[in-house]
């Protein structure tokens, strides 16, 4: 795609998702003119404006991006190592190997909300999410080959060991307190609602800086994406390239979900809707992928916050309105 082409889409995802943070941060139960926003975002804004938007609309809003973009980019890895446009970490058990933990995690001697539990708690969270992405995925590769990544059968796994580990959770549920039952419905539908600048300091430099790893060595992504018999006749090491970009999409997911819950879908439309503006080449479609992710979720989290006010639906539910759609009509178009 051309440099003007791609930097005139590029400029609109922009901008489509600064109109949607505009209004993120004016709706709600109370509500804010355009005019107020820039005054607050100036230093001008009223007390109760100052509060409404530094501590609860805006870190809602970053946390969105950074939750989105992990969520984007890990898709286009996954989609790209497995040569497969229905892959992604909410469909293949690394978003569930995550929710686990965390629920565990948040749940052992406490039955508050995640937006009040305490610091070491909170330090904890990426750590486990990342241990439990890590089984998952080590479960998955290990039923799903002896001798290296099989792109089709280890989706399949994927998508029997994500149906094991939610029925655990599901059995989990069982015998909990209604404080943790809650925190299990948000951990498995994905919510934004305890957002806070703690989360985001603890996640935003790991995002970026596993996002920047994937775009570094997003060339060989695009050779795995040719086929393995292309990648190995340039000289590509296929089994330790495709490890590495499952691992890094593992983390990215589990960092992802352990702030936000598992929220699927969001790692499948992202890329796919990048790909069809900038083409297969991972160097300008990722980064795209998390531009349109994050449209999406700060969008999808707008209406979840809303629709129903004061009653709020998790985001993950929002956004699987649209994803299964989306899905079914990937799955009729592949055959």
């Amino acid at each position: 795609m051309k440099e003007k082409k791609y930097g005139f889409r590029a400029a609109v995802c922009l901008s489509l998702l600064l109109t949607v943070v505009l209004i993120a941060l004016m709706v709600g139960s109370y509500h804010i003119s355009p005019f107020q926003i820039v005054q607050t975002l100036l230093g001008s804004g009223s007390k109760l404006q100052n509060f409404t938007v530094f501590q609860i609309r805006l870190p809602r809003i970053v946390l969105a991006v950074i939750v989105a973009s992990a969520l984007g980019v890990s898709g286009g890895i996954l989609q790209g190592i497995t040569r497969n446009p229905l892959a992604e970490p909410g469909m293949i058990g690394i978003n569930a190997g995550a929710a686990l933990f965390v629920v565990l995690w948040i749940s052992a001697g406490t039955t508050d909300y995640y937006s009040t539990l305490p610091v070491l708690t909170i330090l904890g969270m990426p750590l486990l999410a990342m241990t439990g992405s890590l089984l998952s995925v080590g479960l998955i590769y290990l039923l799903s080959s002896k001798s290296g990544i099989r792109p089709v059968r280890f989706i399949l796994t994927g998508i029997g060991v994500n149906g094991g580990i939610l029925a655990v959770i599901s059995f989990y549920q069982l015998s909990m307190s209604k404080g943790d039952y809650n925190q299990v419905l948000t951990w498995t539908n994905g919510s934004l609602w305890g957002s806070n600048w703690n989360y985001i300091l603890l996640t935003a430099p790991l995002v970026i800086l596993l996002i920047g790893a994937v775009l570094f060595r997003s060339k060989n992504l695009d050779v795995l994406a040719l086929g393995d018999e292309l990648a190995a006749g340039v000289g590509l090491s296929v089994p330790k390239e495709r490890l590495l970009f499952l691992l890094l999409a593992t983390f990215l997911a589990a960092l992802a979900t352990s702030v936000a819950g598992s929220i699927a879908f969001l790692g499948l439309l992202g890329p796919q809707i990048a790909k069809r503006l900038t083409g297969p080449v991972h160097g300008k479609m990722l980064p795209m992928a998390a531009l349109i992710s994050s449209i999406l979720l700060v969008g999808a989290d707008v209406i979840a916050k809303n629709l129903f006010s004061p009653l709020e639906i998790p985001v993950g539910i929002v956004v699987s309105i649209v994803g299964v759609p989306y899905f079914i009509y990937l799955m009729i178009k592949e055959r």
